[in-house]
């Protein structure tokens, strides 16, 4: 082989090399950003507490060399958004109904640090869609245009990303520059539900069984717009997801000072088999393990 032949297959060596290593990479960000989905038929929420902040910061490792990969931007944003909501706001809540108010306000801000976290990794996904959106939603403003752009494929993004951020404002309620921005969240999700109402098996539905909870009738809230959603959620569970049910009583119940029927429902709740469908395993647990911590502190809930 001579000099020149040398000169001309070096760098396209290296360009094989490098395309190969990409399509590597690509390949194990493919990989591990659906890996999580194992997860939410495990029957121990203690075992997933403890490897879900592994598999984060393995993701996050893997995005810093495929800053683009929409599959772990959206793994990220789902990821954070639910180890945020399950372990550390759960346990922040359970302090606060046990008059801890230093953990609970601790637990809180860590929540609201990891959803907004989970937040901006799925801003940065929409933004790998749609180019220029991730700006228009920051700065909130008439928000119809930029929103029409997103598609049915967008849904997962639009539901986690929305989720991370109002979840976020509710653990942040003292930053009131952040509290302004619901509007943006909840354009989102109208978006997201006009889209696919039927996304996750009713998961958008179930978001604003606990957000129309805390607006008015006139606001287009309500307990009986809540009322509906979570009627639409459990439908599209086939009955089987028990977070509804505990969404609803929380929320509209105790704000109605219903006892009764919170009783009733969050103790079905607490009777049901949480076993009965492995993909909704892991979050039913979860729900039940709430239910109980609700009902042992019904006498604070209710006058």
């Amino acid at each position: 082989m001579s000099r020149r032949d040398l000169a001309l297959l070096v760098p396209l060596t290296v360009t094989v090399l490098a395309g190969c290593r990409t399509a590597a990479l690509n390949l194990v960000s493919d990989a591990v950003s659906k890996s999580g989905s194992s997860y939410a038929s495990d029957d121990d929420p203690e075992l997933v507490r403890e490897a879900v902040p592994f598999g984060l910061k393995t993701m996050e490792g893997l995005l810093e060399e495929n800053p683009r990969h929409e599959g772990l931007l959206t793994a990220l944003a789902s990821g954070f958004t639910q180890y945020a909501y399950a372990f550390v706001q759960s346990d922040a809540d359970l302090a606060d109904l046990n008059g801890q108010l230093g953990p609970a306000r601790a637990g809180r801000e860590r929540a609201r640090k990891l959803l907004l976290r989970a937040r901006d990794y799925g801003l940065r996904g929409l933004e790998v869609r749609h180019r220029g959106l991730r700006e228009k939603l920051l700065a909130g403003g008439d928000l119809a245009p930029a929103l029409a752009q997103a598609r049915k494929e967008d849904v997962p993004l639009l539901y986690w990303t929305a989720s991370a951020w109002a979840l976020a404002i509710s653990n942040g309620k003292g930053d009131m520059a952040l509290v302004a921005q619901l509007p943006v969240p909840v354009a989102m999700m109208d978006r997201a539900l006009a889209l696919d109402e039927a996304w996750g098996e009713g998961a958008i539905h179930e978001f604003f069984v606990a957000y129309d909870a805390n607006r008015s009738a006139a606001q287009g809230g309500g307990p009986e717009r809540a009322r509906q959603h979570l009627e639409r959620a459990l439908a599209l569970s086939g009955g089987k997801k028990l977070g509804p049910k505990v969404a609803y009583a929380e929320g509209v119940l105790v704000q109605a000072q219903d006892r009764a029927q919170f009783t009733r429902m969050l103790e079905e709740v607490v009777h049901a088999d949480a076993e009965a469908v492995p993909r909704y395993r892991l979050a039913n647990i979860l729900a039940q393990r709430r239910a109980r911590a609700l009902l042992a502190h019904a006498d604070e809930l209710f006058v």
